[in-house]
This record gives structure tokens, C-alpha cells and sequence, in this order.
């Protein structure tokens, strides 16, 4: 009944000016309607100030401009929008919500059972997906760090702890610095053994493999696993595969607390291991790959040996006639190299 209502008007969003109580100054908010709520946030700080149950919305206001709205006029909350596209899908909820309530009659515990298994159905299949995003959207680097240290220690105990050589991590952070820029942020992590692939985590951390850098002539390989690392997890949020797997329950209270549960994240790790993270669009890395001065062809001389699967990113390398600018010094190589000797 909801959910079809909803149906046109998903994602939606606008501005509007809130009260928390009676004697409250108005302030603006942004409210984004859900499946099952009208969520008002601080549009410079990106937290939530308040959630609705869209049963509960009603208009004060009928026929006026700006419409306004309250969850409960007895407290004095209310919030005022002159979004004709917002205010459409709040009536038309509130009378698709008014128009299943119960009725006597012969079709009535029917009806009650239907309902009941829709919004079952609705639950199962299509909120945790929603409340995942939605979540995920409202986070800010912070938090997100937090629980990718958090990730960082699950995933850890299945490849030992983070290589952590003096001069191999000064030399790592002139590596990240390089690549993504001095103030992009961009954590890289070695690990010994235990990683097949190179990983992204919630907070801008990549793992990468030891055998990335110690098997090789040079920091080019590491440096493009790592960008393409990058370029995946721009196009994919890396929060929501760690949402999916911590569950409903920890996500809402995240949502609602900002905080997830100690034990969300744990085997975490293992879900890592097991699913090698998906090759942005030759496109991204193309263009990406030249921005930073990186030649693309080592790279995919790496991903697959053949050449089979990798002959636009030989073929198209924005360095394949010029010599790319030197990634480190030598001796800073060396360095890297022994990141894991400690």
C-alpha cells in the first residue's frame, strides 16, 4: 500500500524550515522521504534531526501555501515546505495509508493479512537495501574511518598484522601522496600474506598484498592496483557491502546512534577474501591512470598476463610512447620493499 505509493516519488528530497517545539526557532532542514519515514537533516552537517512515520505526517494546513506538517500536533513540531512535488507525495501517502485502514465488513481479516504480508515483503526485500544507502549517505569520514579500522582488525586476522617498517611507511605515504594528491587522505596498508586481492575499506583505506611490491622491479604495479582500488570504491561506496553484512538491526542503530555495534563487523574479513572487488570501466582508468602520471600497461600486464582481457589498457596506455614521471626515488623503493621486514 505505502511502498506503492511511493513508487514515483523515491529518493526524493527538498528544503524546508523546521520546529522542534513550539517555542523552537525554525531552522533549515532537508527532508528526504523513505519507505516508512520523513527524515529531516542538517544540510551542512549531514546528520538527522528527526524522523517521521509517514503514518503519523499530517497536513495543518489544507490548501495553503507553504504547506506545513507535523508528526503530532499536540508537540509543537512541524515543518514548513512550498515543494509542490514533496507535498504531492506526503498527501498522497497519507491517503493511501487512510484509505487501508480496516473496514468492517466480510473481506476484512483478508484484507489485514495482505496488508500485513506487504509490509512484511516490503521489509525483507526492499528496506534493508534502502535504509543501507540512506545510512551510508549520512555518514560522515569520521565515523567511516572508525569502522574501517574496525575492518582493518577483523581483516587482519586472517593476514597478520598491517607491515609497519619505519622508512617502508614514510615511503608508503609518499606513494599515496603521489598518486592521489598530498591532501586526498588515501590510507594505504601492506599485509603479508593471507590477500589475494588488493581491498577497499570504509575511510579511504586499501590494502594491498606484500607480493604487490616485494615481487616486483618497481612501485608501478602497487601504484595501479591501488588507483583502480580507488576509482572502484568512487564508483561503489565501500560502506555498503559492510552495511549488508553487519545486518538491519546494527545499521539502523548506526543510523539512529551513530555507532555500530562492536561485533557488526566481525567476519567481515572473510567476505573480503572471498569476493575480488570488481575492474572499473576501462574509461575511468584510462583517464585516471594519465591524470596521475601512471602508465596503464604494467597495470594490465598484472590483471591478466594474456593480454586477452586488457588490450584497450596496452593499447590505449596514455604513456606508451613517453616515459611517466618516476613514482619514487630509489631508495625510497627499497624502503617499500621492506615494509614487512620489521
Amino acid at each position: 500500500m505505502a511502498n506503492t505509493a511511493l513508487n514515483k516519488y523515491e529518493k526524493l528530497e527538498c528544503s524546508g524550515l523546521w520546529r522542534e517545539n513550539a517555542q523552537g526557532q525554525r531552522r533549515e532542514v532537508v527532508a528526504n522521504l523513505g519507505a516508512t519515514s520523513l527524515i529531516l537533516s542538517d544540510p551542512k552537517r549531514e546528520i538527522a534531526l528527526s524522523h517521521w512515520s509517514l503514518p503519523a505526517v499530517k497536513r495543518l494546513n489544507p490548501g495553503e501555501m507553504p504547506a506545513v506538517f507535523a508528526p503530532d500536533a499536540a508537540e509543537g513540531e512541524t515543518l514548513e515546505i512550498d515543494d509542490t512535488t514533496m507535498i504531492a507525495a506526503l498527501e498522497t501517502v497519507h491517503a493511501a495509508i487512510r484509505a487501508a485502514r480496516p473496514r468492517p465488513g466480510r473481506l476484512r481479516n483478508a484484507f489485514l493479512g495482505s496488508v500485513a504480508l506487504g509490509i512484511l515483503a516490503i521489509g525483507i526485500f526492499w528496506l534493508p537495501d534502502a535504509l543501507e544507502k540512506h545510512t551510508a549517505s549520512f555518514l560522515p569520514l569520521s565515523t567511516r574511518q572508525e569502522i574501517g579500522r574496525a575492518a582493518l582488525l577483523d581483516l587482519t586476522r586472517l593476514t597478520g598484522q598491517p607491515c609497519r617498517a619505519k622508512s617502508g611507511q614514510a615511503a608508503l605515504a609518499k606513494l599515496s601522496a603521489r598518486i592521489f594528491g598530498a591532501d586526498a587522505g588515501i590510507e594505504l596498508v601492506v599485509v603479508r600474506t593471507g590477500l589475494p586481492h588488493v581491498q577497499n575499506l570504509p575511510g579511504r583505506i586499501i590494502v594491498l598484498p606484500e607480493s604487490l611490491l616485494a615481487e616486483q622491479d618497481g612501485p608501478e604495479i602497487a601504484a595501479g592496483f591501488a588507483l583502480a582500488a580507488r576509482i572502484a570504491a568512487e564508483l561503489n561506496d565501500t560502506m555498503i557491502p559492510l552495511l549488508h553484512h553487519a545486518g538491519f538491526m546494527a545499521t539502523f542503530r548506526l543510523l539512529t546512534t551513530g555507532a555500530l555495534p562492536t561485533t557488526a563487523v566481525a567476519g567481515f574479513g572473510d567476505v573480503l577474501i572471498a569476493a575480488p572487488p570488481a575492474s572499473p570501466p576501462e574509461s575511468f582508468l584510462l583517464s585516471r591512470f594519465e591524470a596521475a602520471g601512471l602508465a596503464t600497461t604494467p597495470y594490465a600486464n598484472a590483471l591478466d598476463p594474456t593480454g586477452a582481457t586488457t588490450a584497450t589498457l596496452i593499447e590505449a596506455d596514455p604513456f606508451e610512447n613517453v616515459i611517466p614521471p618516476a613514482l619514487l626515488p630509489d631508495g625510497d623503493w627499497v624502503s617499500l620493499q621492506d615494509i614487512c621486514t620489521n
